[in-house]
C-alpha cells in the first residue's frame, strides 16, 4: 500500500507541460532574450508545471541555446553545448576567475540557485561560487551518459581572489 500511495504522489508531482508562443512568456524573460539574443530565434517555448513547485518555462533557441525561466520569468539556467554563453549574464568576479585560471575555456552554462552560481566550463569542469562570488567547489562535470555522481574537489585551497 505505501509503494502504491508514494506512485501515486511521484507520478501527480508533475501535472503537465506544454508549448507557447513568445508572446506568452512572462516580460522579463521576453526582455532578456531580446538584451542577450537578439538575433536568436526561438526554437520552442515549453511551459513545465508541477504540483509541488511552481510552473517554469523551457526556452530553446536555434542558436542551440537553452534557458530556463523562473514562474516570474527570471532565468534560473542557460547552457549551449556548442558555444560560449553571453559574458553579461556572469557576474564580473565568476568571469575574472575563470579568466585567470582557466585561460583557454568558454563559460558553456550558468544556473543561478538562491545561495549560489554553478558554472560549467568547455573543459567538462563545473565550479561552484557563493553569492559572494567565491569558489566552494570544483567537479568534474557530469556526462551526459554517466548517472553515478562524480568526483569533487574541495575549493578550499582556491585562491581567494575578490
Amino acid at each position: 500500500m505505501m509503494a502504491v500511495l508514494l506512485s501515486a504522489t511521484t507520478a501527480s508531482a508533475f501535472i503537465d507541460s506544454y508549448t507557447i508562443s513568445h508572446d506568452k512568456l512572462p516580460e522579463e524573460a521576453q526582455q532578456m532574450l531580446t538584451d542577450y539574443f537578439p538575433k536568436a530565434k526561438v526554437s520552442s517555448i515549453k511551459i513545465d508545471r508541477h504540483l509541488l513547485k511552481k510552473t517554469d518555462y523551457d526556452v530553446r533557441l536555434t542558436n542551440g541555446i537553452k534557458i530556463e525561466f523562473s514562474n516570474k520569468g527570471k532565468w534560473t539556467y542557460v547552457t549551449s553545448k556548442r558555444k560560449a554563453i553571453p559574458e553579461d549574464l556572469i557576474p564580473a568576479k565568476i568571469r575574472k576567475y575563470v579568466a585567470d585560471n582557466y585561460p583557454d575555456v568558454k563559460i558553456i552554462s550558468i544556473r543561478k540557485k538562491t545561495t549560489s552560481y554553478e558554472i560549467g566550463l568547455s573543459s567538462s569542469v563545473l565550479l561552484t561560487f557563493n553569492r559572494l562570488y567565491k569558489l566552494t567547489k570544483t567537479e568534474k562535470a557530469p556526462t551526459e551518459d554517466s548517472d553515478s555522481d562524480s568526483d569533487s574537489d574541495s575549493a578550499s585551497d582556491a585562491e581567494s581572489d575578490s
